[in-house]
């Protein structure tokens, strides 16, 4: 029998930076010019962690050099790997048989990095012991551990959701087993991947929702056993052949494309910002993390794309963003896997449409670096904007392109996201919006306040 691993809900203390640094935005002029937005964070991640434990060099170029990134490159150093920075963007990792670390692994916000290098660790006769700063020790890591029992793994967690600190007891060599994945999770789907590696014959992970597919992608490209079919009771069927060790990957060359994520908060600043018009070039367009474009254009946004190419085995393209009248429609639950980060952007371009905005199936939102689903509503409300939430599904009235009060002081707890949403909101309602902090923002966008000044936006 196949082990399952069911969706799961899970609440959790949100938590504060003692330190914060507030930030005010409001109405200014037009955005214009062309904005370079750092290299996507989910693919900078994955090179770093995969280059770790292959054979021989892998030259990454166009890496986001963020707060996770750099956590998770401390991570794969201290399990034996060589990571090093040639130049801005440019970094080289030599990989190594990994080996239990002396010390704790400290992934400061991440929790990709975590829970992959958790998976990768699972696969592997090491151990290791996972911590992160407040809000990440406060997110639950039981969703990920418990699938990769199936791997021979054990862990010790704090708590039935197992929070950090964690330590992983990974089994090399386990029969491959056959694991079904109900929630719709790129983390935990990415982190069976990885274990499975170490196993003994060829491991079958179905997810039951098509999830982003980088990890696949980026093993394809280092020369991993790895094939894809559709499942035919939904979803896909992925087999991952196992060698028992890890250096039958082999280095390669990555050029890291630009962070579609990233780019959403300035493409949704000029759609609601009148008169704006900005370029945002080399933007990733992976069919799995272009649903906030799809959606927008379905809203009426004015977006072009422009020398649509293949970068690096990605999507890429040259997006021409100008402002534009939205309206509200229905987002199905089937699109959220292709953009669950940017929930909380499109509920703010939600605000400023008319009509109705429902977005459906919301539940990864519940167990991000905060309770997102919460806490966008908890902002909608403090900026004068009617909500709804119904279980999992979040209702949006809109209240066209001059109708939003703003106004609001909104607790960021501690979530970059939420934060660059709701500074994007005060960029076009009627009163300026204050988050209370933005030092979290450098976890995944460290150029995101230069960058939204080059283009005109008042940030004080």
């Amino acid at each position: 029998m196949p082990l399952i691993v069911p969706a799961v809900k899970a609440d959790f203390a949100l938590m504060d930076n003692p330190n914060p640094t507030p930030r005010r935005a409001r109405r200014g002029s037009p955005l214009k010019g062309r904005a370079a937005i750092p290299g996507d964070k989910s693919i900078s991640q994955r090179a770093i962690i995969l280059g770790g434990l292959a054979a021989g060099e892998t030259r990454i170029s166009g890496l986001l050099e963020s707060g996770d990134v750099q956590s998770t490159a401390g991570a794969v150093r201290a399990l034996g790997a060589s990571v090093t920075r040639d130049g801005p963007g440019a970094w080289r990792v030599t990989g190594a048989k990994w080996s239990s670390p002396a010390q704790k692994l400290d992934f400061g916000n991440s929790g990709t990095g975590s829970r992959l290098v958790m998976g990768a660790v699972a696969g592997q006769g090491i151990s290791a012991t996972f911590v992160g700063d407040a809000s990440l020790m406060s997110r639950p890591m039981a969703r990920v551990l418990d699938p990769l029992k199936a791997f021979g793994a054990t862990y010790e967690g704090q708590g039935p959701k197992a929070l950090m600190p964690v330590t992983v007891h990974g089994k090399m060599g386990v029969k491959a087993p056959r694991v079904v994945v109900e929630t719709a999770s790129a983390q935990v789907k990415s982190a069976l991947l990885l274990a499975a590696m170490g196993a003994q014959g060829r491991s079958t992970i179905i997810q039951r929702t098509l999830t982003r597919d980088h990890t696949e992608r980026m093993l394809q490209g280092f020369g991993w056993d790895i094939s894809i079919d559709p499942d035919p009771e939904g979803g896909e069927t992925i087999s991952v052949q196992g060698q028992g060790i890890i250096s039958e990957l082999r280095g390669i060359p990555i050029q890291v494309p630009r962070d579609p994520s990233s780019a959403a908060f300035p493409l949704v600043a000029a759609l609601i910002v009148p008169g704006s018009e900005i370029e945002l070039p080399n933007i990733m367009l992976n069919p799995r993390r272009a649903g906030l474009i799809e959606t927008l254009q379905d809203m009426g946004a004015k977006i072009d794309i422009e020398n649509r190419r293949i970068s690096g085995g990605e999507i890429v393209g040259d997006l021409i963003v100008r402002h534009s009248e939205l309206k509200g429609i229905e987002v199905p639950a089937g699109r959220a896997p292709s953009m669950i980060d940017e929930y909380p952007i499109l509920a703010v371009a939600a605000s400023f449409a008319r009509g109705t905005t429902a977005m459906r199936g919301l539940e990864e939102l519940r167990v991000k670096e905060s309770d997102r689903l919460e806490a966008v509503a908890r902002g909608l409300k403090l900026n004068g904007v009617p909500y709804t939430i119904e279980g999992d599904d979040l209702l949006v009235e809109g209240m066209g392109q001059d109708g939003v009060p703003g106004g609001g002081l909104v607790s960021t707890h501690m979530d970059h996201r939420i934060a660059m949403s709701f500074l994007t909101m005060g960029m076009a309602a009627q009163n300026p919006v204050t988050v209370d902090d933005v030092t979290m923002i450098a976890t995944s966008f460290p150029e995101y306040e230069d960058l939204m000044r080059d283009l005109g936006a008042v940030l004080e």
